[in-house]
């Protein structure tokens, strides 16, 4: 399947709808519109293509670039490739959900990631901590280093209210991450989210999120999800 045909379905697929949904996430022009698990049909054509992925994340159309990070090949990308695509990602649904997920399946993941925490650019360091959390989420407990994670709560713990809107949010959810899915640091990460309390999250034009990592850790606790690692990270 080449790039015109893939174009041309993820057309067809495109709902008014789903493309209001996305403009007021952050989206712009040009985008179609297209629901994620409309996509899979596709992706299961193509499998791994990087050569189309890069033409179609070039695009500049959101669902060209979502739908080149399910098709990419992770290990084939280096970091100038990778940086490359944050320098396309102009809002966190790309950022976080389509180039770091792709990271995540790569072998310079953690080490890209620490770049991107120090770099003191929103969306970069929001991506960074959203990365983290596919890691640990999906990953053996063994993969990481508990003094290095431990470090982390702490930086958490003493930046988060200061830090830009979008990292705000990516930290949070990395405290919750650990609290569940990181067994060796669960209670320091419990503890971290308590002590923490109520982070707000203000939004252009909306109403600001209020997010609370210890109560979601205690929620999911309740329902027996201690220790939940997901089987896949892409779709």
């Amino acid at each position: 399947m080449d790039f015109n045909t893939v174009m041309q379905e993820l057309e067809a697929l495109g709902k008014d709808r789903t493309k209001k949904m996305y403009i007021s996430n952050g989206a712009q022009e040009p985008l179609f519109g297209v629901a994620t698990g409309a996509m899979k049909p596709i992706a299961k054509k193509i499998k791994i293509n990087q050569p189309l992925a890069e033409e179609l994340y070039a695009t500049g159309n959101y669902d060209a670039m979502y739908f080149a990070g399910i098709i990419a090949d992770p290990k084939a990308m280096s970091e100038s490739d990778f940086n490359r695509w944050m320098d396309g990602a102009y809002f966190y649904m790309l950022s976080d959900f389509v180039v770091v997920v792709t990271l995540s399946e790569s072998d310079i993941a953690q080490d890209l990631a620490d770049t991107w925490i120090a770099s003191g650019d929103e969306l970069r360091m929001s991506a960074a901590w959203s990365c983290y959390c596919w890691l640990i989420g999906n990953r053996p407990d063994h993969e990481f280093s508990r003094t290095k994670l431990s470090h982390m709560l702490d930086q958490v713990k003493n930046s988060i209210k200061e830090s830009p809107e979008r990292t705000k949010s990516a930290m949070n959810n990395f405290l919750y991450t650990v609290g569940i899915s990181y067994l060796p640091l669960h209670e320091k990460a419990s503890k971290t989210a308590n002590e923490v309390g109520i982070v707000e999250v203000k939004r252009d034009n909306k109403k600001s999120n209020f997010l609370n990592a210890y109560e979601s850790i205690q929620k999911e606790i309740a329902r027996g999800r201690l220790g939940f690692k997901r089987k896949h990270v892409r779709c």
